[in-house]
């Protein structure tokens, strides 16, 4: 649940050995690194089903060695699957490791301070399990789901139903016995003019 901000300019001199990013504790791993103009709002979205909003103005800029500072306080069982910088608009998909899924209006999830355990993002429950993969969605994206047994789907956004927060979803892909959901991605194409 730490964040971090650094200037682009300190990744300007790369080695070929490569540069260090951030200083990271054993055990923790990097979820994601984003590009932003130092005004967005932040996403945090957690395993079992908590999300937090906040303003990237509350995250100083810090040197590559720095550890970062905490955005979202995590449960002992419970860790980050997803962070994002949002555009404003649109919705958050979030799905389940056993296939339910749903969006949400972004403006569903207030904006709180950095630091504090979040609120509810889905309902979790042991028919839809817990949450495996959370982004940011406009009406005319499509969506990748593949599961654990190499099955993949392909989908609209825009036929993915529209729930609140406090909701489960609704099935977004039938899964063999002992199957679950591994990954999550919006499909990035270029239409050529």
């Amino acid at each position: 649940g730490t964040v971090k901000k650094t200037a682009l300019s300190a990744f300007s001199h790369p080695r070929s050995g490569g540069i260090i990013a951030l200083s990271i504790d054993e055990g923790d791993l990097l979820l994601d690194a984003r590009i932003t103009g130092g005004t967005s709002d932040l996403f945090l979205a957690s395993h079992l089903g908590k999300a937090i909003r906040f303003s990237e103005s509350e995250v100083r800029p810090m040197g590559r060695g720095a550890y970062g500072v905490r955005g979202m306080q995590m449960r002992p069982d419970d860790f980050l699957v997803e962070m994002d910088a949002l555009s404003g608009k649109g919705h958050i998909l979030t799905v389940t490791e056993r296939g339910l899924g749903k969006r949400t209006a972004v403006e569903e999830y207030r904006a709180q301070g950095r630091g504090g355990m979040g609120m509810i993002n889905i309902r979790t429950t042991e028919k839809g399990g817990n949450v495996i993969g959370v982004c940011e969605v406009q009406d005319d994206d499509q969506i990748m789901v593949v599961t654990q047994f190499g099955m993949v789907i392909r989908m609209a956004v825009n036929g993915i139903s529209i729930h609140g927060r406090d909701t489960q979803g609704v099935r977004l892909i039938n899964l063999e016995e002992g199957d679950v959901v591994v990954a999550v991605a919006k499909v990035v194409e270029k239409e050529e003019a």
